[in-house]
């Protein structure tokens, strides 16, 4: 078992509390298997989130019935954080990496989803990035700020790369993201030297090909998982909630950085994958994020696995 600090400081509570009732935490919550691919989403806990930061520019009135259908109050949302673990051979791939420590307290629990699911960081071979938000590549660093996967190769769109790799985001990126902008370039000095990167449509490995799906993030990327006729789309945030993304994907969020190239996206990956029957993996969707898209006219019902 890996022992992390937030294991000593938060576990000792919660663990109690647990083994009183005969428990443990429980950090799967997905598996899919195509050909030799074994697919399964660990969680890395959830986010506290205002409602502004989705809802703020989208027309009040409408929004009003969806969030009355979905539950949505007037606190904070609290969406789940999935992670994508892909294992296929001698390869043992990660999807993001979650938030680590020094992002939220309810966030940052990949190390004990890993733990719990029999893999090491050391056994990592490779780390796919979707985009640099902090709740998907700050947990690349372990508590002492050294890589955390040391044996893995990182790999992360040429576009996105380049984005947050640049001195001057800092300064034009909106005051609410520099924290995001300074904490991205940290991390990414930190792996510089085991970085590969890729364009829209590469196979980046077998069976894995990469997807733009611009717009959350300048370079925001999206993969297929296929073999033979079977795929899963992981979509990261290119999709990011289970309510208005599909009740209403036309509208822009609050939670992109471009809105309007964030629509046109999710609209073209909603579509697809309700016509095609493609299996997806949301960042930030409930359930442990995999399930399926249904299309009724100009919106969208996500259907998670098992309902």
């Amino acid at each position: 078992m890996t022992l992390t600090r937030r294991r000593l400081l938060q576990g000792a509570g919660a663990s109690v509390g647990l083994a009183g009732l005969g428990l443990r935490p429980s950090f799967a919550a997905n598996t899919a298997t195509l050909g030799s691919m074994q697919i399964r989403t660990l969680s890395d806990g959830t986010l506290t989130l205002p409602p502004e930061f989705i809802f703020a520019p989208m027309p009040q009135d409408q929004l009003a019935p969806i969030r009355a259908e979905f539950g949505i109050t007037e606190g904070p949302l609290t969406p789940e954080c999935n992670v994508t673990l892909m294992q296929d051979g001698e390869r043992t791939v990660l999807f993001d990496v979650g938030s680590g420590t020094g992002f939220q307290d309810s966030a940052g629990l990949l190390i004990d989803a890993l733990d719990e699911a029999g893999v090491a960081p050391e056994e990592v071979t490779h780390v796919v990035f979707t985009h640099c938000h902090p709740d998907h590549l700050w947990g690349v660093l372990d508590d002492f700020d050294d890589p955390l996967f040391s044996e893995a190769q990182y790999m992360m769109g040429r576009a996105e790369w380049d984005y947050w790799w640049d001195p001057k985001t800092v300064d034009t990126i909106e005051a609410a993201r520099t924290t995001m902008a300074i904490g991205a370039k940290r991390r990414m000095e930190m792996i510089e030297d085991a970085i590969t990167l890729f364009d829209d449509g590469a196979e980046i490995l077998p069976g894995v090909a990469a997807r733009a799906s611009y717009g959350h993030t300048p370079g925001h990327m999206a993969f297929e998982l296929r073999q033979g006729s079977e795929s899963v789309m992981v979509v990261g945030d290119a999709i990011g909630n289970h309510h208005v993304a599909f009740a209403a994907p036309g509208w822009e969020s609050g939670s992109d950085q471009d809105g309007a190239t964030a629509v046109a996206t999710r609209q073209s990956l909603l579509d697809q994958l309700a016509a095609d029957k493609t299996r997806l993996i949301g960042y930030h969707l409930p359930q442990g994020g995999m399930g399926h898209v249904e299309r009724s006219g100009d919106t969208y019902r996500f259907v998670p696995d098992g309902a």
